[in-house]
């Protein structure tokens, strides 16, 4: 009888996200990287499994539980399975927008993270960047991941919502409530609007209790109702609203109606029977 192969699982992708070059996930049973270098950061966290690992000659453990590794460009580490059961991962490779190489010392000296919120945080930004059409959403995700890694880089604090906070969110939700269609990046808004982006979605969230992400597709599962009861066919509401294609406005108006489109816009039978017999 044949040996059983060793089990690979990978899928990669390049998101349309501003400083994320590539998305990883993989599950390795036996694999060992040679010494190698990035240009990007490599922002790691694993879902099962542990991983030995050296950076700059020095080595390091990591497991599931509430880790992050984050190796820094240009610093050359390899990597290698600890059990027979491999290891699942999922990485952002991310650009120096995100992080300058300045923080690379850091980083060298500490590439292990034992951040229960950070590691909830990425996980939360790679089920966004899964869901295609979801790029306002992986944007503000992304820029809560990149504050806190400049929390642990650079012991820089986040500057908390102060008097101006109703006068930004209204900003906002102007701007958003003129985009509904078009919709607009969380950087434009934040240059629009000349606020850090994590600081603009504190104040919205702050002002009306949900991130303006939320409150976007909100608006739009609206507009889609009205839409679907004027009858109008949900692939033609979904670009009119403003999503990225039927299957995006399908998965959002479940969630938000607790049907699809195309059952929301069907008459009722008995509306049917009553016309009819009258």
């Amino acid at each position: 009888m044949a040996a059983d192969r060793p089990r690979t699982s990978v899928s990669a992708w390049k998101p349309p996200v501003p400083g994320i070059t590539e998305v990883f996930h993989a599950h390795f049973t036996e694999h060992a990287y040679p010494a190698h270098t990035h240009d990007t950061w490599d922002l790691m966290i694993l879902d099962d499994g542990s991983v030995d690992f050296a950076l700059d000659r020095r080595r390091h453990g990591a497991s599931s539980a509430a880790s992050v590794l984050l190796l820094p460009p240009g610093v050359p580490h390899d990597g290698r399975t600890v059990t027979a059961a491999g290891f699942r991962k999922r990485v952002l490779y991310l650009d120096d927008s995100v992080l300058p190489q300045r923080l690379s010392g850091r980083a060298v000296d500490t590439p292990v993270f034992r951040d229960e919120l950070l590691r909830r945080r990425i996980g939360q930004l790679h089920t966004a960047l899964g869901q295609a059409g979801d790029g306002f959403e992986a944007e503000s995700r992304l820029s809560f991941v990149r504050e806190r890694l400049h929390l642990h880089l650079a012991a820089t604090r986040p500057r908390r919502p102060g008097r101006e906070a109703n006068r930004l969110a209204a900003e906002l939700r102007d701007l958003l409530d003129a985009r509904i269609h078009l919709g607009v990046t969380l950087h434009e808004a934040a240059a629009l609007l000349h606020a850090r982006p994590t600081h603009l979605i504190r104040c919205f969230k702050q002002t009306y209790g949900l991130p303006p992400h939320a409150y976007l597709t909100g608006k739009r599962i609206d507009r889609a109702r009205r839409l679907l009861l004027a009858g109008h066919r949900p692939a033609e509401v979904a670009t009119t609203v403003g999503f990225h294609d039927q299957a995006h406005l399908n998965r959002h108006f479940t969630r938000h109606v607790g049907t699809t489109p195309g059952r929301y816009g069907r008459p009722r039978a008995s509306s049917a029977c009553a016309s009819t017999t009258s």
